[in-house]
């Protein structure tokens, strides 16, 4: 019969312990392991700080207006026999736009010049008189009262003939209103009368508007605070300060004029200046009574200090952006900004030239986080990316 052996319950114990002392310190090693280990780099698009000369504008909004606008209204009251143009063609100053009938003053100045002819014909029978009765007089067969008489006649029908004359030259231009044609170059708008009907001087909307699109002009406001530096600007170059126009997202560049006028007072109500600048407009891109962005070019900045638009962010206490240090991470530096044009950031303060700046991929760092920079395809994804989500409202 073979002895059983039985395991004291102390050694049972010894072992649990020793077993969930292992377990525990086990476990604390892998924690403290796991706290130990660097989260990996943040992949981001770097930038630098670039520094180059960058033009100063002023932004407004306008209007534009045509730089010349004429009603073509009839001088003389007839009926229209023809309409000469098409509406929204282009005409240049002379050309004929519509025919009022001519009849009735044509036959006034065939009136006035058969009344011509008669007053002339009696003129040389005059002249002719006055001569026989002078010799006559020389002989005393003739009194001076019948003498004076008849040179009293000649000065009469010498002034008729005058007033003839006048009254055909009268009657010529009456005539010639009877042609309605383009006071300017430019573009014909909607016919306000049709063929057939009569038109007098007090028709309400005349025969049709005419607009001058090239050159055109634009009207726009600035605060009036930045008056003394256009006024400055203008004494120091002697020049026409360049103006930029654009359409209303700020996407797309219109035109580029000069700046012709500053108005001579100031809007009370806003606190503003108003602006007129001239535009050449070959193309017709900028249109009468559209509404864009102006920009007015007041100086250049000499080696300022530009970075990408999307650099600069926005906190609780201004711009800031983050900057790449050379151990790889990310400092967070407050930023002044001059001005931001075209997605490029004019920075007064807090950069430094050759300095690299994150351009995207901030929402996921804080001071301290190292980084690893995107190159190639991978950024180009990333600003894509950026792009699309910056078009989510």
């Amino acid at each position: 019969m073979k002895k059983k052996f039985a395991i004291p319950a102390v050694l049972f114990g010894a072992v649990a312990a020793g077993g969930l002392l292992y377990y525990f310190t086990q476990a604390d090693s892998f924690r403290a392991a796991v706290a130990a280990a660097p989260p990996p780099p943040v992949p981001v698009v770097a930038g630098v700080v670039a520094q180059r000369d960058v033009p100063i504008y002023q932004n407004g909004v306008g209007t534009v207006i045509a730089y010349n606008t004429d009603v073509v209204r009839a001088q003389i009251q007839g009926q229209l026999i023809s309409i000469n143009f098409t509406e929204g063609q282009t005409v240049h100053a002379g050309d004929l736009l519509a025919q009022i009938d001519p009849r009735p003053y044509q036959a006034q100045i065939d009136q006035f010049e058969g009344n011509l002819d008669r007053d002339q014909a009696q003129l040389t029978n005059a002249r002719a008189n006055l001569a026989r009765y002078n010799q006559l007089g020389d002989k005393g067969w003739a009194t001076p009262q019948l003498i004076e008489t008849q040179k009293a006649q000649v000065g009469q029908l010498e002034a008729a003939i005058k007033t003839d004359q006048a009254l055909i030259e009268a009657a010529k231009v009456q005539l010639s209103y009877t042609r309605l044609t383009s006071p300017i170059d430019g573009v014909v708008g909607i016919r306000q009368i049709d063929v057939g009907n009569i038109i007098s001087p007090t028709t309400a909307n005349g025969l049709v508007v005419v607009t001058q699109l090239d050159p055109i002009s634009l009207i726009f406001t600035l605060p009036e605070g930045v008056l003394p530096q256009i006024l400055k600007q203008q004494q120091a170059t002697k020049t026409p300060l360049p103006v930029l126009a654009y359409n209303q997202d700020d996407t797309l560049q219109l035109g580029r004029g000069e700046l012709a006028l500053v108005n001579n007072e100031i809007l009370q109500t806003t606190g503003s200046i108003q602006l007129k600048a001239t535009f050449p407009n070959k193309s017709r891109e900028l249109w009468p009574g559209e509404l864009v962005n102006a920009r007015l070019l007041v100086t250049t900045r000499h080696n300022g200090l530009t970075v990408p638009a999307s650099v600069v962010q926005q906190g609780p206490n201004g711009a800031y952006a983050y900057v790449i240090k050379p151990d790889s991470t990310v400092a967070m530096r407050p930023i002044k900004v001059a001005q931001i044009t075209d997605g490029e950031a004019l920075i007064d303060a807090g950069l430094k030239a050759g300095e690299q700046v994150v351009v995207d991929g901030q929402y996921r760092l804080q001071p301290g986080t190292h980084v690893t920079l995107l190159h190639g395809e991978a950024a180009e994804e990333a600003a894509a990316q950026q792009a699309q989500q910056a078009t989510i409202p």
